[in-house]
């Protein structure tokens, strides 16, 4: 494996509410010296649901749901998903998400793997937890809105890829990675 480069110095060059922005002055293996600038992690990271709904006498759902995207200025499609608060374990920040979001509550959460959206200037990684043994509860959310939750069979995945407003790339890793789970775990 590769050296990984010296950090020689990290400072902030600029914050908000949300993002931290960080020039890094690296020098690589080879002696190059470059500077990166990276969206700093804020937090203890994210979490993104695959709430899986089981129902006697039919079909098994993926529960979703419609909300707005600043970023695209339009509703989308995806699954529950937010910040971890800090002290909380990652697994219950998760099953706190489903609960605000959807309205669920979940007996079964397992991590499947954690994901980087833009490895080379993005420090935050979210991770995709596949919740199933569901029962309704719902808690009070931070959301602006009420969210549309969407219930989908689980045997028409393919039907979901194409969905106009189903586009974030979190939400469509996240679909392969449980399709893939429930193929080699049954």
């Amino acid at each position: 494996m590769k050296q990984k480069p010296t950090i020689h110095q990290t400072r902030v060059v600029a914050t908000s509410r949300l993002f931290k922005i960080e020039a890094l002055d690296l020098e690589f293996s080879n002696g190059v010296k470059v500077e990166y600038e990276r969206l700093a992690s804020t937090g203890v990271g994210a979490v993104l649901v695959v709430p899986i709904l089981k129902m006697k006498g039919h079909e098994d759902q993926l529960i979703l749901i419609r909300e707005y995207g600043a970023g695209t200025n339009r509703y989308e499609l995806g699954f529950p998903k937010g910040k971890v608060d800090d002290g909380e374990e990652l697994l219950d920040g998760a099953n706190r998400e489903l609960m605000e979001e959807v309205g669920y509550e979940s007996a079964k959460l397992t991590f499947l793997k954690g994901l980087s959206l833009a490895p080379s200037y993005l420090a935050h990684v979210t991770s995709i937890i596949l919740a199933e043994d569901l029962r309704e509860h719902r808690e009070e959310g931070d959301e602006p809105e009420e969210l549309e939750v969407v219930r989908w069979n689980i045997s028409e995945i393919d039907e979901l890829l194409v969905q106009e407003d189903f586009t974030e790339g979190r939400s469509i890793a996240a679909l392969y990675l449980v399709k893939k789970y429930l193929e080699t775990s049954t």
